[in-house]
């Protein structure tokens, strides 16, 4: 007797994993960081406006650009920890409301200390935002097209400084600077509501799927999950254990110190230095930052074409890292030398096209090193270094300034921390950490 075939219940068919949704997350991570970088920008933009309403000298203004810088940099210590205890869904939520409260309370305050804390609160709020786009690759993407989308998140903050020139010079002139700082924060809040309704952390099909050869690893540590939890957890301290986590820190900090020159001075400089106005300064200040844009994409895009071909996946990190720091500072130590102003933008951009590049791949090169369990942590670490550059950046910069006159020693002093920045990654760092001793 025949038998005849029967079709599987619908319920036995495993699902297909919505895969799409990975980018669609990117996408939105993207839109949260060109948010968050306005955030940061607009002090920038209102520098010299909100320094004559306060009477504020470039030194005093320089403090006030790094009080979001100090407390960022500390808070990302702990934030990385909580991303990788809570996950980025929570951290990202809680944090980009509060970063946004913050900006809008910023519009309120009425005297130089409030502005000052307020700036405070918003650089602890939106230290969780980059460490949770970072365990979101790590979790939907494999090890190695990880480059890309890690890059295209760091790219938001490119586009922001990019628009942010023109865009918050025309709020500024159109609703002052206390209503730009209010428009910007409503658009967090917004992205914090869509984020909140539409993140979740893929399933385990669906990373067999996205993972391919990867995904052996990750059966093993679902397999052994049960005994993994009744395990102690990895010592968040182990990791300053290693030479390679000092040396993320120490290049990472090089690299940014010169970044937030640009970010926190650059509208400044073209006022005093080439003799722009205001409205001018807007359109000018945002050619060097979509060079930027450029140059964090192409960085993904280098580090994941060497690790397809073979290449040993830090040296693949490195090329970028190292290539850009080095082109950069190649093109800021001239600048002091030349009196044409369009040869003196043109190297900006190059620089900050060439800063740039490394900026994505950072974070990645955080991914490949790390333990699983560490991803976050070692993310943020490395960022900690860098913002500790970024936070001296804009005081040094004001102290220069209130001594000298001229930006020309800040331009040489950026170009020789960026070769620091180069040697430390690229002769000092050499191999993954080992996974911790519990």
């Amino acid at each position: 007797m025949a038998t005849l075939k029967t079709s599987p219940s619908p319920a036995s068919v495993p699902q297909a994993p919505k895969v799409g949704l990975r980018w669609g997350i990117i996408l939105l991570l993207l839109l949260g960081a060109v948010v968050n970088y306005l955030d940061r920008s607009n002090l920038s933009i209102a520098n010299t406006t909100i320094a004559a309403e306060f009477g504020l000298s470039s030194t005093q203004m320089g403090l006030l650009l790094s009080a979001f810088l100090w407390p960022y940099a500390l808070a990302n210590l702990p934030a990385g920890w909580l991303v990788d205890k809570f996950g980025p869904k929570k951290m990202f939520g809680w944090a980009s409301g509060l970063w946004s409260i913050a900006t809008i309370l910023s519009a309120f305050t009425n005297s130089y200390s409030l502005l000052y804390a307020m700036r405070m609160l918003l650089g602890v709020s939106e230290s969780p935002f980059f460490t949770s786009g970072l365990k979101v690759t790590e979790r939907w993407f494999a090890k190695s097209e990880r480059g890309l989308p890690t890059s295209i998140i760091n790219t938001g903050s490119q586009i922001a400084n990019a628009i942010a020139p023109p865009l918050l010079t025309v709020l500024m002139l159109t609703m002052t600077w206390r209503g730009m700082f209010i428009f910007v924060g409503v658009i967090g809040l917004i992205i914090m509501l869509i984020w909140i309704k539409v993140y979740r952390d893929p399933t385990f099909a669906e990373k067999q799927l996205i993972k391919g050869p990867d995904a052996v690893a990750d059966q093993s540590e679902n397999a052994n999950a049960s005994a993994a939890a009744d395990a102690p957890k990895a010592n968040w301290g182990s990791l300053f254990k290693h030479k390679s986590t000092w040396f993320m820190i120490i290049g990472n900090f090089g690299i940014m110190f010169t970044i937030w020159v640009y970010l926190t001075w650059l509208p400044s400089y073209l006022e005093k230095e080439q003799g722009f106005t205001l409205k001018e300064t807007g359109w000018i200040a945002s050619i060097p930052f979509v060079a930027g844009i450029i140059g964090v994409l192409l960085g993904g895009f280098i580090s994941d074409f060497f690790i397809r071909k073979g290449v040993n996946v830090v040296t693949s990190r490195k090329v970028p890292i190292v290539g850009g720091a080095v082109l950069a500072a190649a093109s800021v130590a001239p600048i002091p030398f030349i009196d044409s102003t369009v040869v003196s933008i043109v190297l900006l951009s190059v620089g900050y096209f060439a800063s740039q590049l490394p900026s994505g791949v950072i974070w990645t090169l955080a991914a490949d090193i790390a333990p699983g369990e560490q991803v976050a942590s070692l993310g943020a670490i490395q960022n900690f270094g860098g913002f500790l550059g970024a936070a001296l950046a804009p005081i040094v910069t004001g102290y220069i300034l209130d001594t000298t006159g001229s930006f020309n020693n800040v331009f040489l002093l950026g170009a020789g921390l960026l070769l620091m920045g180069a040697v430390s990654y690229g002769v000092f760092l050499k191999k993954p950490i080992p996974k911790a001793i519990h």
